[in-house]
């Protein structure tokens, strides 16, 4: 019987934290991305309950000082997708993601000037001969932005044959899974310590806050209310 009471208790609590029609879930990606925007959630009045900097917490979901607002904690390719089906109506995502998905259901109304890198195509030193990329016809990359990839290259005019990966992008040239990748670059000191140089930069990337478009139509004053407040955040920063 002692499981059994405890498994009601868990339902209670998980009840509680059901969103309702009415609740603001704002969908924050971890990761460097969340330290970098919880300055700029917290200058905009958003102060998450306490359980959210407990490194051993294991919610996902957070209450915070506003009655009607939550914020979820989410992988950063992921934040795209629930606000476009509506699971989340405002979120933090890179134009990366939002390029790479493309889903015509997301609004992105203010760059926050927060995680800053590029995406860039990378080779083994070795390939110096070949680093032009004016030179390429046909090519196989290894990336986690297969579509993006795809598309830089079209324009191109060069064939790529994407092999998608979600991580650890570095090791596949020496193990013989292609020659190329795309990639994030920050520093590039990953790249420069798996034997690998830039060859040519695709796209400058900064973080966006995002709305799910349905949202904004039907809670106009309200989320149009918070896309200021950023606005404003930022402008003042």
């Amino acid at each position: 019987m002692t499981p059994l009471r405890r498994n009601r208790k868990t339902e209670r609590e998980w009840s509680d934290r059901v969103p309702s029609s009415e609740e603001l879930v704002i969908a924050l990606p971890k990761g460097r991305i969340l330290k970098e925007v919880m300055p700029l959630i917290r200058a905009a009045g958003i102060e998450p309950e306490p359980a959210f900097d407990d490194p051993a917490s294991r919610l996902l979901q957070f209450r915070t000082n506003h009655p009607n607002i939550s914020i979820i904690r989410v992988r950063s390719f992921d934040v795209a997708t629930f606000v476009a089906f509506g699971a989340a109506q405002l979120g933090v995502a890179g134009n990366d993601v939002l390029l790479e998905f493309d889903y015509p259901e997301i609004y992105a109304p203010v760059d926050l000037d927060i995680g800053h890198c590029h995406i860039a195509v990378a080779q083994p030193k070795e390939l110096e001969e070949d680093r032009d990329p004016s030179r390429w016809s046909h090519i196989r990359i290894a990336t986690k932005y297969p579509n993006l990839t795809h598309k830089f290259f079209a324009e191109a005019g060069i064939q790529a044959e994407c092999i998608k990966l979600s991580g650890a992008m570095e090791l596949a040239p020496g193990l013989g899974l292609c020659r190329r990748i795309v990639d994030l670059v920050s520093t590039g000191a990953t790249l420069e310590a798996n034997g690998l140089v830039e060859v040519e930069r695709i796209l400058d990337i900064s973080s966006r806050l995002v709305v799910n478009r349905a949202a904004l139509k039907t809670r106009s004053v309200e989320l149009n209310g918070w896309i200021e407040k950023f606005r404003e955040v930022v402008n003042a920063a």
